[in-house]
């Protein structure tokens, strides 16, 4: 839909105002196009899917943030996959860090992670320790899966700044050589649930036909005039629940002659550990493995780090070849 002329406003088919649009649900997507300023982006909100995923855990304060932002960014970049199917991985590891490793995926609009991290060397660090703290020298890797092609496409950045939307604008601009800012913020007050959301805006790799590559330029100043503004968005409006998504873009950019809206799209946990797949995968196992593996009651329990869940399979419910 095009950009409505003011927050709430949905514009009739004749062109003029319609009803007004209810606040979109939590735990949703939307992507806009400026097409005079040849930029995209895609606004997210996270609350009772982190919720899902955190209940599985009892991490920490400091662990919860850190899970929260890779979800979200997860959820910025896997929703910009064009191909059902699709899954985007997050993969940040350190060499000796206090989190040994951070994963979040995002596949058909289901998101799941999970975080290893050492506990005694996390509370040494305080309430709110830094990136580097948490991880000294580190990586994130971003990894995208193609699942018509098959192809897979992926990216390594340090961890640098002070921010996993800092390592991933990085990554931008070293391997897609797209000029792009991230912005992202977590809240999770006493007794409440935890709210988090992000914001990811681009400048589109070429122009008009006839124009300059664009992405060669990260001082054009069409990029320039997007980039000001969206820096301006903060933790408080992207974690503010009551606040729709579509006001947020109009907050921003409504001064622009043009700004295209996608609908939302839901986002959900899904963690996709299924008791078939993984009595599958162990029965690829030869018996003598599968006996190792077990238990002296003859069961092997097999680990989902995501859900948390243990799932138990007897030795005597594979067949025998």
């Amino acid at each position: 839909m095009t950009f409505p002329s003011a927050p709430g406003d949905c514009p009739g088919t004749d062109g003029s105002k319609g009803t007004k649009l209810l606040p979109p649900p939590i735990d949703h997507a939307i992507g806009f196009t400026i097409p005079s300023r040849h930029a995209r982006g895609r606004i997210v909100r996270l609350g009772p899917v982190l919720d899902q995923v955190l209940a599985a855990h009892a991490y920490p304060p400091p662990i919860e943030r850190l899970l929260a932002s890779a979800l979200v960014l997860a959820a910025l970049l896997g929703s910009t996959l064009k191909q059902a199917g699709g899954q985007l991985t997050l993969q940040a590891q350190t060499e000796n860090g206090v989190v040994r490793l951070l994963v979040a995926d995002y596949k058909n609009g289901e998101l799941r992670g999970y975080a290893k991290f050492d506990a005694d060397r996390l509370a040494e660090l305080g309430p709110d320790p830094t990136l580097f703290g948490l991880f000294g020298k580190g990586y994130l890797a971003i990894t995208f899966d193609q699942s018509v092609t098959g192809e897979r496409y992926q990216g390594i950045v340090p961890l640098d700044g002070e921010t996993l939307a800092d390592a991933a604008e990085q990554y931008f601009f070293q391997s897609e050589q797209i000029p792009s800012i991230i912005r992202m913020g977590t809240r999770h007050d006493a007794g409440q649930g935890c709210i988090a959301g992000g914001m990811l805006i681009q400048h589109l790799p070429e122009g008009e036909v006839g124009r300059e590559r664009l992405h060669v330029r990260h001082d054009h100043p069409e990029w320039e005039h997007v980039q000001a503004l969206g820096i301006t968005l903060g933790k408080a409006e992207l974690t503010d629940e009551t606040l729709p998504l579509t006001d947020i873009v109009w907050r921003l950019f409504h001064e622009e002659p043009e700004v295209r809206v996608t609908e939302p799209s839901p986002l959900a946990k899904g963690c996709r550990c299924d008791i078939a797949h993984i009595r599958d995968v162990i029965g690829r196992f030869p018996a003598e493995e599968r006996v190792d593996m077990a238990d002296s009651d003859g069961i092997i329990g097999v680990d989902c780090a995501f859900c948390s869940r243990i799932f138990p399979l007897a030795l005597d419910s594979f067949t025998t070849h």
